[in-house]
């Protein structure tokens, strides 16, 4: 087992100061060498990149700087944000811009169906801003976006990762009935620094939306996994970390995600310290052994990383998905089973 310098720093009960108690703001730091992305490139990368550009479509791959944009996006995955790109939220730790959002857009579901169809995607994500001027918090587009998306391509895993929608039930269930393969929501940080990390959200709302996401999940009758993500390197303990794993199996997430909190500018949280690849790893079996079906944990894993691969078929739904071809009317028709 990786053991860093400084225990101290991520492990025990006693909280290290940081910005969100008061301590000094720190400068932005070079990244250490296990920290590198891949270089965009390739084919695939370039045509998704093109068509983007040509569809006007916003993806949260550009607006939160991803440094996985290069591979995903050769892979033929994209996480496309809808709503606008102004949230309403000002979580210290995200590059997306926060104001007052001006658009709108009742088509927008349509126009992103035939964009994912037109980037012959294996796997998409759609996610947006929070949307908290917007009566439903955005949920109604959410489901039309989905719908739209089994109609122009039904071999392809949809997968959303939403905001908390102030933990209302009705706009959860707008989105879930719309049926999902995954309802993904993020807790991000552990339950201490909940306030300076997410503003505006909590950490008992967020647990609460999804274990309701699995309850209505089967109620309806459509097994959508639930999936979750946690940031490294913001101050948390070792302790307060498996505190969040156990909590988010509490609720019956089957999905994790565990990356490293890169500092998007000197604006945001300073970035407290780096976890080694090891450690990484470390928490991998630590989490498996608690019961998530699938775990990501890795310096550059962010949400949306290797999505195509978490959930079960995964494979053959990508298969159908290459045989599928073109009828009359343009429209993709999957093979046979």
């Amino acid at each position: 087992m990786f053991t860093p310098p400084d225990s101290s720093v991520h492990r025990g009960s006693a909280a290290p100061e940081t910005i969100a108690m008061g301590g000094s703001i720190t400068p932005l730091r070079r990244h250490p060498e296990w920290i590198k992305a891949r270089m965009p490139s390739g084919e695939n990368y370039h045509d998704l990149k093109g068509l983007l550009r040509g569809m006007n479509l916003n993806t949260v791959c550009e607006e939160a700087h991803c440094p996985n944009i290069g591979e995903c996006w050769d892979q033929r995955t994209a996480t496309i944000m809808i709503l606008g790109d102004t949230c309403t939220r000002a979580c210290g730790f995200c590059a997306v811009k926060t104001g007052r959002p001006t658009w709108f857009d009742d088509d927008e579901p349509r126009r992103v169906a035939e964009a994912v169809g037109a980037m012959r995607l294996e796997h998409v994500v759609v996610t947006s801003v929070a949307r908290d001027d917007l009566p439903d918090g955005g949920s109604r587009i959410f489901a039309e976006t989905i719908l739209a998306m089994r109609e122009t391509s039904p071999g392809m895993g949809i997968e959303v990762l939403i905001p908390d929608f102030d933990g209302a039930d009705d706009r959860l269930r707008t989105v879930m009935d719309a049926r999902p393969d995954i309802l993904n929501h993020n807790l991000e940080t552990v339950r201490r620094l909940q306030k300076p990390v997410r503003k505006r959200a909590r950490w008992d709302r967020s647990l609460y939306v999804l274990r309701r996401a699995k309850e209505m999940s089967r109620a309806i009758g459509y097994a959508a996994h639930t999936k979750s993500s946690l940031m490294v390197g913001l101050g948390e303990t070792r302790d307060e970390l498996t505190e969040a794993f156990e909590a988010l199996r509490d609720v019956d997430v089957d999905i994790l995600t565990i990356g490293q909190y890169l500092r998007p500018s000197e604006k945001h949280l300073p970035l407290e310290r780096y976890y080694h690849p090891d450690e990484f790893a470390d928490m991998k079996v630590e989490a498996v052994a608690l019961g998530f079906k699938h775990v990501e944990s890795a310096p550059l894993v962010r949400s949306s990383y290797h999505a195509r691969d978490q959930v079960q078929g995964a494979e053959l739904r990508a298969l159908r998905r290459r045989q599928a071809t073109l009828d009359a009317d343009g429209r993709v028709v999957p093979a046979a089973s």
